[in-house]
């Protein structure tokens, strides 16, 4: 098939496919969004605390106090999302076993919610949480996209991204500067950078970051269910929006590659290369994981150093402690809180036997505060000697694959940081994003000094 006719399986059409995109939206977010939204909602009602955490704006801001009772519930209990865990070793054994996936076995839905899948199937408006998002799928299929983008990631070319990074957080820095007095540091500094240097590793023109800015925020939300039609809205015009560059941007690419890792994936020979919808996934999650972890990293850092002025100072007097800083943020407010994994088959689990196809919702942002491995786990400490056993990256097969990118931002991003503009302080009140997946701030007001 030619890559134009592959491509016009991704990019909108007009006739009666198009027609029909208003009934697979409607279908789409009802089966993903609606039935969950109305279940979760009366779950919640009846006191059940998981079903609480995903509807309570409240708790989503502050959710560690639920996860503590959640913990005197043992290891594993029940929840409205099937089995629930706050443990730390439990988490790392499902993240690490081949007995756990990230897939779920169709098949075995009714017949209604399998029509509907397959009905409001929409390549153009596919998102992050669907296959053959690399986020959600099992080998061999993970395996095979692994491997094409890893080489990407290796320490080496990681490392080799430190000049860009230091030399973009100072551009930054130096609008800040000429801006003076208070400023959102999300939307000037935070959101900049690690979209800048995204853009650089995937080929894409710097000129479109806000584009991908505004896309990415929206696009991120389908990580939760239950989102209301209006913003699921949002969400998919922004992702038709995302489909509809990458089907451009690869077909420039195709023409005159360059030397960025999306030049390589769309080049590859033909016994490896990706189907176009395999392709739009691949660099869909690509551009939006390069982002979001650091935007929410670098956020959720300086409001816990402003909070701890003398852990700021210390780390002004000993640069070299921003790479044990980082790990300490993200375990102690992790920009990822959950994930999910179901069973492959009968297991035995924390005491108790978890048949197969059962889900179980892991609380990264708990068990990252289990205080059998992590003592005073509440407590931040930039100097924990064991911070960076975090599960905040995930684990297994599925570790976060630009992990080490975004770690070296983070510790590139605050030092800059904290060098240019020493006595910066949180002016006003912070504003949460509005999810329970992925935390971090929407808004952050500081001032510059």
């Amino acid at each position: 098939m030619s890559a134009t006719a592959q491509a016009g399986q991704i990019l909108p059409s007009v006739g009666p496919a198009s027609l029909a995109r208003p009934a697979r939206t409607a279908v789409r977010w009802a089966v993903r969004h609606g039935l969950p939204a109305v279940y979760l909602s009366r779950s919640a009602r009846r006191g059940d605390l998981v079903g609480r955490l995903m509807r309570d704006r409240v708790l989503r801001e502050q959710p560690y106090e639920l996860y503590e009772e959640l913990r005197a519930r043992g290891p594993l209990s029940g929840s409205s999302l099937g089995l629930v865990t706050t443990s730390y070793p439990v988490a790392q054994e499902i993240l690490r076993s081949d007995r756990f996936g990230v897939g779920w076995d169709r098949a075995g839905a009714p017949r209604l919610i399998r029509w509907a899948l397959a009905f409001g199937d929409d390549p153009s408006a596919a998102g992050v949480a669907e296959p053959p998002s690399m986020l959600v799928v099992d080998p061999p299929d993970h395996t095979r996209f692994r491997r094409l983008v890893s080489r990407a990631f290796t320490p080496r070319a990681t490392a080799a991204f430190e000049p860009a990074i230091r030399s973009t957080a100072e551009r930054l820095l130096d609008d800040l500067e000429r801006r003076g007095g208070t400023v959102d540091l999300v939307a000037a500094y935070a959101a900049q950078l690690p979209v800048l240097v995204i853009a650089e590793l995937l080929g894409v023109p710097t000129e479109r970051r806000e584009d991908f800015l505004r896309w990415g925020a929206a696009a991120a939300a389908t990580l939760d269910p239950g989102l209301p039609l209006r913003r699921y809205l949002a969400a998919e015009k922004a992702l038709r929006a995302m489909h509809a560059f990458l089907g451009e941007h690869f077909e420039r690419l195709r023409r005159d590659p360059g030397d960025d890792l999306v030049s390589r994936l769309v080049t590859l020979p033909p016994d490896e290369a990706l189907t176009e919808r395999e392709l739009h996934a691949t660099v869909l999650l690509l551009l939006g994981a390069g982002f979001e972890t650091t935007v929410n990293l670098l956020g959720n850092a300086v409001v816990l150093l402003d909070a701890h002025r003398d852990q700021w100072e210390a780390l002004r007097a000993s640069p070299a402690g921003w790479d044990t800083a980082v790990e300490e943020v993200l375990r102690l407010d992790s920009p990822v809180q959950l994930t999910g994994r179901s069973a492959r088959a009968d297991v035995e689990l924390a005491g108790r036997t978890v048949a197969a196809g059962t889900r179980v919702t892991l609380l990264l942002g708990a068990a990252n505060r289990d205080p059998d491995v992590f003592p005073e786990p509440a407590r931040f400490d930039v100097a924990r000697a064991n911070a960076r056993e975090h599960l905040a990256f995930s684990g297994g097969i599925h570790y976060c694959v630009g992990a080490g990118l975004a770690r070296l931002e983070g510790a590139i991003g605050l030092q800059a940081l904290s060098e240019r503009f020493p006595g910066l302080r949180v002016a006003g009140r912070p504003v949460r994003r509005n999810l329970q997946t992925l935390r971090g701030f929407e808004h952050l007001p500081v001032a510059l000094c």
